[in-house]
């Protein structure tokens, strides 16, 4: 997750000195961006059922050496069209990342260390955002924009050495861990043992998973604002100088480490206390409605520290929704939690495909970069209230001999 975001953020980041190598518009440099979330959405949904059928472990690798070919040829383009058509092959080499991440949670954490889990993971994106300005920026002002995939791409190959040698797909085939362990998640986890079947149909026709998918479908315009618009917004919108950006942008990224981490493990908490049904609803409601009125603060304010403090409250938002969110495809999925993150996850990167074209496009229009911030707050409280009709208590898949609970069976200490 760390390397995914190292690697997704990164155009943003030398987005100006691309936009003024080629003379790109602002509408053209979101065609670029969109190449990406388009490509991304094609092919989330196969990735995410190959995850579930063959492995993440095979998925995983094959990814990372995808994205990181790539990368690399990002550094090589020569103008508009060799942009668009790279990006898009790079985003369907990362499709699957957060589906097939998903599956592996499903697989190595007991069902009530979700939150926690997908906290944990999602900060290596967070760590992955809160680094890249200060990696890309210092190597694109050093040596050129273009060198800064090609570093990327190399740290990406290191990753695939260490997963092909040390990672396992279940914690059966993992040594070092104790039987006492082994039998504790693997009796408490929300996949079973037995191949159960999806029904694409049920799926498609269950209204609690439809409105979490619309849900997240909004969630990604705001997401996607953080990773591709952001550093542009910051330099063309409210003028800061290429250093200070660099600054703000990975100053933007650290709190959400912390306030995610604190958002999984109180999402345990009140799913304990109050229920799957309540616990989920209330940290997603909560976390999409405040980012929309950061987001209404973010386009009406002139003073910079209430813009940056906005900032650092609503990327945290983005991560703590999709605790939420990851956590109920992997609540309803079971054996495949894979496949049903990579159906929200499609949805949602359809929002950012939207969000990178509607971006530049308003902006380009109307001259300012502040409104289409009031169109991304607008989405936010619609996706806040699609949450009254969530149910993750619901599963899409029922296994009479699968019955997981709060009170999980014990691991000997």
């Amino acid at each position: 997750m760390f390397i995914t975001y190292l690697d997704r953020i990164s155009i943003g980041l030398v987005g100006k000195r691309i936009i003024s190598e080629f003379k790109l518009s602002n509408e053209e440099f979101g065609w670029i961006l969109s190449a990406f979330s388009l490509a991304y959405a094609i092919f989330e949904i196969p990735t995410g059922i190959m995850g579930d059928r063959i492995g993440q472990k095979k998925v995983l690798i094959r990814i990372v050496l995808w994205w990181s070919l790539f990368t690399a040829l990002t550094g090589i383009t020569t103008g508009l069209v060799t942009l668009i058509i790279v990006r898009f092959l790079f985003g369907m080499g990362e499709a699957g990342a957060l589906p097939t991440m998903s599956g592996v949670i499903s697989r190595w954490l007991p069902a009530n260390e979700l939150s926690r889990g997908l906290s944990a993971s999602l900060i290596g994106q967070t760590a992955g955002a809160a680094v890249a300005p200060l990696i890309v920026v210092t190597i694109a002002a050093s040596f050129g924009w273009r060198t800064t995939f090609f570093v990327n791409a190399f740290i990406g190959l290191i990753w695939v050495l260490i997963c092909w040698r040390w990672f396992k797909n279940n914690p059966s085939e993992m040594k070092g861990i104790t039987e006492d362990e082994k039998n504790y998640i693997e009796k408490n986890r929300s996949v079973t043992s037995h191949d159960l079947k999806i029904s694409w149909k049920k799926i498609l026709n269950n209204r609690s998973m439809l409105a979490l998918v619309a849900s997240f479908f909004t969630s990604q315009w705001a997401a996607y604002f953080f990773i591709g618009w952001l550093p542009v917004y910051l330099q063309q919108g409210r003028h800061f100088s290429e250093n200070n950006m660099k600054l703000v942008t990975s100053l933007v990224f650290v709190p959400a480490i912390i306030i995610c981490l604190a958002g999984g493990y109180i999402g345990d908490i009140i799913v304990k206390k109050k229920g799957l049904k309540f616990g989920r609803r209330a940290m997603a409601m909560s976390a999409l409605g405040l980012n929309s009125i950061l987001f209404l603060t973010e386009a009406t304010t002139q003073n910079d520290i209430v813009l940056i403090a906005s900032f650092l409250i609503g990327f945290g938002c983005v991560l703590t929704f999709g605790v939420s969110a990851f956590g109920v495809c992997i609540d309803v999925g079971g054996n495949h939690a894979g496949a049903v993150s990579g159906l929200m996850n499609c949805i949602g990167q359809i929002g950012a495909f939207f969000l990178a074209i509607v971006f530049g496009k308003i902006v380009d229009s109307t001259g300012s970069f502040n409104a289409p911030l009031f169109v991304i707050s607008g989405l936010l409280l619609i996706g806040s209230l699609l949450w009254l009709l969530v149910d993750p208590t619901k599963k899409l898949i029922f296994d009479p001999k699968q019955k997981v609970t709060s009170e999980l069976t014990p691991v000997n200490e």
